[in-house]
């Protein structure tokens, strides 16, 4: 097997051991002010608030990388940060409140996938599980002792109605926090947030390691670990996907050294934690050969039901198959593409076409895979990265749901291409934060202009600039 090297990148500098300037310095502690500010003292609905201190932050980040901050500054800096955050709650999403909810079915040993929230706690009872009568005997058993917390937690839920979407590496942190504190919010909160932090510990080393093994500047790894949507969602809102790209660079690592079968059980553990990982599987295609990739599915597979064998039940695929239908057919937010489709099916037809172009989106979703799987040129494992991330843009764009935290492994992948793109909406993206100022969740149709517009500008620039590069060479 080719190992992943790109003999016209730039070389690694060598041990840069430069002191911080005073400058950088200071845009050190602003930035941790910024972050403070986010992390303890801004309510998700203060969307002003919100995004002031965000732009500070980005600022911040924009001047550290041009300012060429020493690796090591940047790996510390990147260190402290996160600490920052570790005592607070998340304070931009209420998603943490599932994560309890289906870790203290975990631990009391019930199926998070076989009960909705709705099936086993009554909006109206004050005891709990035991006074609703349509919850089955087994399940109110099991949960009395946690009867008082569930429901406590059920009006924070954001999807009491929906059964849960967490793949089982997820329920897995989830239940051995909320079996530790069951009843202690800010210590179940606490374990999981040191979980990701490990992960993204694990994310530094394999950016080095994957920069060193591409023959490009190791502080590129800053790019990534200094940016602030980076920071905010997956340290602060404690959204999984830090585990997602920790194992998603595992499993490219391993492949660069030549352990395919061991990268496939990395790859599986990252679609045991959220599913989108199985779209590299595609890309193997022309890089493993035939045979060697069905293997190596066939191990990502067995991986992914190895960890789902301890949920399965009669209701499991019914019910993850209700979730996914609903989020093809129902959900929406930040969209693209979607909502321009949307808005042509209200003039055609006067109300929402969601449910016919979710799925006709997700099959636009399928060709663009096809054609980046057999159009790609020269497929070789340098170019990888740079093909996933094509791919993966190009299903967010086709996607009907783009929440911020969705990003972080883009701009993983971006820093071994020569694309900036996604480092430009790490920054836009924040501004569907203005849909959280009521609690209808009303979307400001200029804002996604304003953060569409600019990405496709972004986009544009990064294309001519790919041109001239090839027309160099």
């Amino acid at each position: 097997m080719n190992k992943l090297t790109d003999n016209n990148s730039p070389k690694p500098l060598a041990n840069d051991s430069r002191p911080i300037t005073g400058r950088q310095a200071l845009a050190l502690l602003v930035s941790g002010g910024a972050y403070a500010g986010l992390a303890y003292a801004t309510p998700r609905a203060e969307f002003g608030l919100l995004l002031g201190l965000l732009a500070v932050a980005f600022g911040a980040y924009a001047w550290l990388l041009h300012s060429r901050l020493p690796l090591w500054a940047g790996l510390l800096a990147a260190l402290l940060l996160r600490l920052l955050w570790l005592p607070a709650l998340p304070a931009l999403s209420d998603d943490y409140h599932r994560f309890r909810w289906d870790g203290l079915l975990v631990a009391a040993g019930l199926n998070p996938y076989q009960y909705r929230p709705d099936e086993l706690v009554a909006d109206d009872s004050a005891a709990g599980v035991q006074a609703n009568p349509t919850s089955p005997q087994p399940a109110t058993t099991l949960l009395q002792p946690a009867a008082e917390e569930l429901q406590t937690l059920y009006p924070r839920l954001n999807s009491p109605h929906y059964y849960s979407v967490y793949p089982p590496v997820c329920q897995a942190v989830f239940g051995v926090a909320s079996g530790i504190f069951p009843a202690h919010e800010r210590g179940a909160v606490l374990l999981m947030r040191l979980v990701l932090l490990l992960a993204e510990a694990a994310t530094a080393g394999l950016l080095l390691a994957l920069l060193r093994q591409l023959g490009l500047p190791r502080q590129r790894a800053l790019w990534y670990l200094l940016n602030p949507l980076v920071l905010v969602e997956l340290t602060g809102n404690l959204h999984f996907e830090a585990l997602v790209v920790a194992l998603l660079l595992l499993a490219l690592w391993l492949l660069a050294r030549g352990h395919w079968a061991v990268s496939a059980g990395a790859l599986g553990l990252a679609v045991g934690t959220k599913l989108l990982p199985l779209l590299l599987l595609p890309l193997l295609l022309r890089r493993l050969g035939w045979w060697r990739t069905a293997a190596y599915g066939a191990l990502t597979l067995l991986t992914v039901a190895l960890l789902f064998a301890p949920f399965v039940s009669a209701e499991l695929a019914r019910n993850i198959g209700r979730s996914l239908n609903l989020y093809f057919r129902s959900f929406e937010f930040n969209a693209s593409v979607y909502y321009l489709l949307r808005a042509g099916g209200y003039y055609l037809t006067g109300y929402n076409q969601i449910a016919r172009i979710g799925p006709a989106l997700a099959l636009g979703s399928v060709a663009w895979i096809l054609l980046l799987t057999f159009g790609e040129k020269r497929p070789t494992w340098a170019t990888l990265p740079a093909t996933l991330l094509l791919l993966l843009t190009g299903y967010y764009l086709l996607a009907t749901i783009v929440h911020p935290w969705y990003l972080t492994p883009l701009l993983a992948l971006s820093v071994f291409t020569r694309y900036r793109y996604a480092f430009v909406w790490s920054g836009l993206i924040v501004l569907s934060y203005a849909a959280y100022q009521t609690t209808a969740y009303t979307e400001n149709p200029w804002l996604l202009a304003l953060e569409y517009g600019v990405l496709l500008g972004a986009m544009v620039w990064d294309y001519r600039q790919q041109r001239l590069v090839r027309l160099a060479a």
